[in-house]
């Protein structure tokens, strides 16, 4: 089995680039060796700044014969048709065909048998169709515009069992060297297979495995921090970004000038991460220390004495603008800053951020009240919740705001309470986002979020298809989580209806805009609970009857159903439920005239029959309004006992009688009972 070894050695590629972009080429390649018939063992893909990489192993040194089968037209079919068929299968007469019964009548079939060719072949064709459609997010074009890249590329290596595949790609033809660090070691040297590509590479200075590069970064940068008595701060996503932007990482400590330590924690590390990709550090107790940690791309004869230097001095000209925003700032209150909000548009069609801020307020208002929160401090909050919008700090750092607006309302001498939840009234942001906890800050976070999906609702610029500018799927997921994860009793319906009420733009009346959005919810909400494993056709079946807005009554109905359907009863009633709807639907198709109505005692002659209405007269018995879980459950128990009628109903009794009146009554019976089913729940909607 043959061994396949494949480089693209570009100038640098953006870093959020990178590891999609691996993925990719190791989708194509394989998708490709598949259609060729080229089984493999593996494909692992490499990637760093500046090349993409492949090692395919167990590869086949030559393709199977392939044989492909045609389906042609119906033997008998005109001449055109039969012509147009040999054309497209490369043959010259039906000799060269097998006529076939497939069950619909015989049919023309053509049998084409392709001798396998040398893998090495078959790679020079795939290779460049492969490359030719990685989806890059953003590519360029240059030379004679043939060849698309996300950066120009240098060269390309590709050796099959040591062996260049000399397949051209653009003005490039593939060969057998590559280069070292861009600075350390930038000669070119050939190598012979993937054990020494990645020998020769790691010597040259590149560790081409994204994953060891990542654990080198952050091993690197905890030792380092330790032998200071520090903490390196945990941030995934910016070890990801780092690792995207060196080939071979150099930790290095920085320090903070003590002047900028009394600005918030938030504005270094936003400042240093956001702009210079530097992690923070955190001292034993937790408070963050005035050291960062840089990772370099290369080494330096002076220990990287000038590399630090030159990044503290950025950093402090950059943290000298924050201090600066930061004491200029806390000498106008919030609440003077209002003012300013009527002059930045929302949307053309929802008015200013001043006119949001009125409605937020008059519906955290109306949560907090539902919540038995204190009202008055949630309208507080609203009310001052956009208003470090107008800050310098925040024009300087968008990503802080909420954040600022909790430190400048606590300097201002506002309640805990109200500047906890002007920070947290964003969240959740996402799905690793924390939600807020607290009643007030619940209260602003859900009318902030309503308000959003409400007003755009209303002016019908709701989300299509993969499209959503205005982040009204993840303003619903925020809603969902903030209302199951609070286990908050809240109905969405009358939420919907205040905050349509408050919009400067009211929805045309031929439209049910609460309705719109309570789909919306629905939907949404069967994603975020397949994401746990719960069934989306529960959802659907539950939602479906009696408009229940509640969502965390919703999820406990689903959770009994589940409970219920996974037993023997629910499961063979649920079967029994299908026998019926489907018998009562293709009678009444049959014969539309058909009425059925309330079975009627004198016409019901067998035990089986009286036993199904008895049945169904205690369900109708403990039905009420099946309002709370308790009620759900306790009816759910009592449909269990359903199945031992249904079973036998169907087992002794038979519908469709040649006595007119009877079959009806038996029908109508067979109605009631699926008509008892879907009082909690559309079966009809459950799958499986």
């Amino acid at each position: 089995m043959g061994e396949l070894l494949l480089e693209l050695h570009s100038e640098e590629i953006p870093a959020r680039m990178q590891q999609r972009a691996a993925e990719d080429l190791a989708r194509l390649v394989g998708e490709g060796l598949k259609k060729a018939a080229l089984n493999v063992e593996s494909i692992t893909p490499y990637v760093t700044p500046r090349r993409l990489a492949l090692v395919v192993k167990g590869l086949p040194r030559m393709q199977a014969d392939l044989r492909e089968e045609k389906k042609g037209p119906r033997v008998g079919s005109p001449d055109a048709a039969v012509q147009g068929f040999l054309r497209g299968a490369g043959l010259t007469s039906l000799d060269q065909c097998e006529k076939r019964d497939t069950g619909k009548g015989e049919f023309w079939f053509a049998v084409i048998e392709k001798p396998g060719e040398a893998t090495k072949d078959a790679l020079a064709r795939i290779l460049p169709e492969a490359l030719a459609q990685l989806p890059w997010p953003k590519s360029m074009r240059w030379g004679d515009h043939s060849l698309r890249w996300v950066r120009p590329l240098h060269s390309i290596l590709c050796l099959f069992e040591g062996e260049v595949v000399p397949f051209k790609f653009g003005h490039l033809v593939a060969g057998d060297a590559t280069a070292g660090h861009r600075f350390q070691a930038p000669e070119r040297f050939a190598v012979r297979d993937a054990a020494d590509y990645l020998r020769r590479l790691r010597a040259a200075y590149v560790e081409p495995d994204f994953a060891a590069r990542r654990a080198a970064v952050l091993k690197d940068a905890s030792f380092a921090a330790a032998n200071e008595g520090l903490v390196l701060v945990d941030d995934p996503g910016l070890a990801d970004e780092v690792t995207g932007l060196v080939e071979q990482p150099v930790v290095l400590l920085g320090s903070i000038p003590q002047q900028f330590m009394d600005v918030p924690r938030e504005v270094l590390t936003t400042t240093m991460r956001a702009h210079q990709k530097y992690f923070a550090l955190n001292t034993k107790n937790g408070q963050l220390a005035p050291r960062f940690v840089i990772i370099a791309n290369t080494l330096t004869d002076d220990g990287g004495k000038q590399v630090v230097a030159g990044n503290e001095r950025v950093l402090t000209a950059r943290l000298s603008d924050a201090k600066f925003f930061w004491d200029q700032d806390r000498k106008q209150s919030l609440e003077s800053r209002l003012p300013a909000l009527k002059d930045i548009v929302f949307h053309a069609k929802l008015g200013t951020v001043a006119q949001k801020v009125e409605r937020v307020e008059r519906l955290a208002y109306e949560i907090a009240a539902a919540l038995h929160a204190d009202a008055r401090q949630a309208r507080r909050a609203a009310k001052l919740a956009k208003a470090d919008l107008v800050t310098g700090l925040v024009g300087e750092f968008p990503e802080l705001q909420g954040i600022m607006g909790r430190y400048y309302a606590l300097h201002d001498g506002e309640d805990s309470v109200v500047a906890e939840a002007i920070a947290q009234h964003y969240a959740p942001q996402g799905p690793n986002d924390r939600c807020p906890t607290d009643p007030v800050a619940i209260s602003v976070a859900l009318a902030d979020k309503i308000d959003i999906l409400a007003g755009f609702f209303a002016i019908d610029e709701k989300p299509t298809g993969s499209k959503d500018p205005f982040a009204l799927r993840r303003a619903a997921l925020g809603v969902i989580r903030l209302v199951l994860e609070n286990r908050l009793t809240l109905p969405l319906r009358p939420l919907f209806r205040s905050a349509l009420s408050l919009q400067i733009v009211q929805a045309d009346g031929s439209r049910n805009v609460v309705e719109e959005l309570m789909q919306f919810f629905v939907d949404r909400l069967k994603v975020h609970l397949r994401e746990q494993g719960v069934r989306h056709d529960l959802i659907a079946a539950v939602f479906a009857k009696g408009g229940d807005d509640d969502l965390v009554r919703v999820l406990a109905k689903v959770d009994a159903l589940r409970g219920f359907l996974s037993e023997a009863d629910g499961g063979n009633l649920l079967t029994a439920y299908r026998r019926a709807n489907n018998i009562v639907r293709a009678e009444l198709k049959k014969t539309p005239e058909l009425k059925l109505g309330a079975v009627e005692s004198k016409l019901i002659a067998q035990d089986e029959e009286l036993a199904l209405v008895a049945a169904l007269a205690e369900l109708d018995r403990v039905a009420g309004k099946i309002e709370d879980e308790a009620e759900f459950r306790h009816y759910l128990a009592t449909l269990a006992r359903l199945r031992q009628p249904v079973d036998v109903f169907f087992d002794k009794v038979t519908v469709n009688s040649d006595d007119a009146a009877v079959r009806r009554n038996r029908l109508s019976l067979l109605s009631a009972a699926v008509g008892s089913m879907d009082r909690i729940a559309d079966f009809s909607q459950i799958e499986g």
